[in-house]
Order: structure tokens, then C-alpha cells, then sequence
């Protein structure tokens, strides 16, 4: 926000950013009960994948940049694990988060040639 950085002009950056705001959206129709649990976890992993990209980009070492868009990677899976068990449980439907899915299977496939690359 106040720092004018690289990783900021990333594609992948970018549409981390939308998948951010993508789940903070879906997590508030998930049931009360889930607030303190299935909530914050989606919320948490969907923050790690844009925050890891970030700390990445800004690291020299090609293993740290690594390291950090596997992570990012990682909390992919888990919050395509989460919303699988939500899609089960009937909180929603899966035709309801298909945008969302897509934008995360382009991010795990950008991911994964960073990684690669490194």
C-alpha cells in the first residue's frame, strides 16, 4: 500500500488479491458456528498465498523466493481442502464459488512455474 514494490505490478500478486477478497466474501455465508473455525482458516490460508508472494518476491536468493511461493502454493490446498469439506457439509454449493476455483487453479499453476523457475 505505501510501499511502491515490484511485486505489486505481479500478475500473480494481483490475482492472489482477488482470491483474498473471493474468500473473506464466501466466508460470511458459511453458519455462525464456524466463525472461530472454518472462517478464520479459509481467511488466514487466503492471506498467506497473497502475504508469501509478497515476502517472496522480496527476498534475493533464489531458495527463499522458492520456499515462499511454495508456501503460498500450500495454502492453496488448503483452501481448496477447506471448501471441499464446505461444499460437503451443504454450507454452499460448488457452483457458487467456480469463479473463485478458477482464479485458484490459475494461481497454483503460476505458482508452480515460479517455483520451477527458481
Amino acid at each position: 500500500m505505501y510501499l511502491q514494490l515490484a511485486h505489486k505490478e505481479m500478475d500473480i500478486y494481483k490475482l492472489a488479491k482477488t482470491v483474498v477478497i473471493s474468500c473473506y466474501q464466501l466466508s460470511k455465508i458459511f453458519p455462525p458456528e464456524e466463525k472461530f473455525n472454518m472462517v478464520q482458516q479459509v481467511r488466514r490460508a487466503a492471506l498467506s498465498v497473497q502475504l508469501n508472494i509478497a515476502e517472496g518476491a522480496a527476498r534475493k536468493s533464489a531458495i527463499e523466493r522458492r520456499r515462499f511461493y511454495e508456501i503460498a502454493r500450500s495454502s492453496l490446498v488448503e483452501i481448496d481442502a477447506a471448501l471441499d469439506i464446505a461444499v460437503t457439509l451443504n454450507y454452499f454449493a460448488k457452483t457458487e464459488t467456480q469463479e473463485l476455483g478458477n482464479n485458484m487453479i490459475r494461481c497454483f499453476q503460476m505458482l508452480t512455474k515460479m517455483v520451477a523457475c527458481q
